[in-house]
């Protein structure tokens, strides 16, 4: 490898965390071309990981590099949300040694293949589509992590996340139970993601569990303008039907 080569790679070296995945888009658009990166991973540089993404040799890389790749090399609105979210905020009611992490996105979309197809990744990455809360000012936030910044959604946000995900991807008493920690949401911000959720689903479920929780922040939230919808939701097969809000919700749930 020449000197100018070299120095291209060790700019990068100096500019991107060890840790994270390398795209090679990325890689492109700083001077490395795909000739040139096709000669990196024969001189023992750089590793492939799948089509278009790469990782410095003897690197270890986990589902944070992967999250830090998509939002800070491609710039595109995915997020950490849900469970995981909670979890990184200190919110988990449940503490697991291997947890699915949870990614949110628009509708749009579209999942890159070295992303889809990650046999070489130990963490499990969930990624969920969905357009159901769109854009709301201040739901997101930076997190740290490992020398890697990333996006995930506030604890507000977050919590929406999980019950859009209820049940299939999230057990419901486990997030009600999440859901009886979080003491400290601004009413604010959950007045305006509850006004722009479009899931009736999730806007039924979130005043259920609020008005049993009774935390005080939940005081100073109106339902005037939150999409509640008509008819009722059986959310649980073969649970307990909830009047108030029309859901059919678990036994253990309802019992606690």
């Amino acid at each position: 490898m020449n000197t100018e080569k070299g120095k291209i790679l060790n700019n990068l070296l100096q500019s991107a965390p060890l840790n994270a995945v390398w795209l090679a888009s990325w890689l492109a658009s700083n001077g490395v071309s795909h000739s040139l990166q096709n000669r990196y991973v024969q001189s023992g540089w750089l590793e492939k990981l799948g089509s278009g993404a790469y990782k410095r040799t003897g690197a270890s890389v986990n589902w944070l590099g992967c999250v830090y790749a998509l939002q800070k090399q491609t710039h595109k609105p995915v997020h950490v949300g849900g469970l995981t979210a909670l979890h990184l905020k200190g919110h988990a009611h449940y503490l697991r040694s291997t947890e699915t992490r949870q990614l949110f996105a628009p509708t749009s979309y579209k999942q890159p293949a070295w992303l889809k197809n990650n046999t070489w990744l130990n963490d499990k990455i969930e990624l969920h589509c969905t357009s159901f809360l769109g854009d709301v000012d201040k739901s997101l936030l930076e997190y740290e992590d490992q020398q890697l910044s990333i996006t995930i959604a506030s604890p507000e946000r977050a919590i929406l996340e999980t019950l859009y995900l209820c049940p299939k991807h999230a057990d419901l008493v486990e997030t009600y139970q999440t859901f009886e920690g979080l003491v400290n949401l601004r009413p604010k911000l959950v007045q305006a993601l509850l006004e722009a959720s479009n899931s009736v689903k999730v806007n039924r479920l979130f005043c259920f569990m609020a008005d049993k929780a009774n935390h005080q922040w939940w005081s100073f939230v109106s339902k005037a303008n939150i999409n509640l919808g008509n008819g009722k939701r059986s959310i649980e097969p073969g649970g307990v039907f909830e009047p108030q809000y029309q859901i059919t919700i678990p036994k253990e749930l309802a019992a606690l």
